[in-house]
């Protein structure tokens, strides 16, 4: 079994944790590969916040239906998609692509100017929406890259995105919350699912071979 393999069925969706700090090296590390995550056009659309203070996440905990991993976590992951001023943002994209690449400013207008005129076209609620399906591409990879170093994170979708928006002011970003990822270590004593078999469909119910 490759090593990657081995690292993604030692991992759970950690129930409970110690709060034991991960050390600064490791979230670098899962921050990057988060960074690294290929997204549509190369837009990466979105944002992470690192929440380790203390009271913060004491703020956050009744809005995530008070799941206690957010305040026993060592540092807290928030994934937040863009929300508007899509037309800056992208203009910015390429701004710095074609910088970074030695390209003329011009080199990439027409790409640019059609996805100028689709995100317009869309509107802003489904730009989020796209936005948002780009951000969980680096939220798996996030999550990949913690269980290699060896970093228990609790994927989570029960929250008050509103609330949390309206806390971190994240609307005043042009963001929305997507996802939160409480990164730490396990308390065994105290979590159900430590010792309990991973379980997945069936690969023959789930991959489909057309030949």
């Amino acid at each position: 079994m490759s090593k990657l393999l081995q690292d993604l069925n030692w991992r759970y969706a950690t129930k409970k944790m110690n709060g034991q700090s991960v050390s600064e090296d490791k979230v670098q590390t899962i921050l990057e590969a988060a960074r690294l995550a290929p997204t549509s056009s190369g837009l990466q659309p979105f944002e992470i916040l690192v929440i380790s203070n203390p009271e913060i996440k004491q703020q956050i905990l009744p809005l995530a239906y008070n799941q206690q991993q957010i305040v026993d976590s060592s540092h807290l992951l928030v994934f937040a998609a863009w929300s508007g001023k899509f037309k800056e943002r992208i203009e910015k994209v390429f701004e710095h692509n074609n910088s970074e690449r030695g390209l003329p400013a011009s080199a990439t207008d027409d790409y640019k100017n059609m996805l100028l005129n689709t995100f317009e076209a869309r509107g802003d609620e489904a730009n989020f929406n796209f936005a948002a399906r780009q951000a969980y591409i680096a939220f798996g990879m996030a999550i990949a890259a913690a269980a290699e170093q060896k970093v228990d994170a609790t994927p989570m979708e029960g929250f008050d995105g509103p609330s949390i928006d309206k806390l971190l002011n994240l609307e005043e970003q042009n963001l929305k919350i997507v996802t939160l990822l409480p990164l730490g270590y396990r308390e065994e004593a105290g979590d159900w699912l430590v010792n309990l078999k991973k379980v997945r469909r069936p690969a023959d119910e789930m991959i489909h071979v057309l030949a």
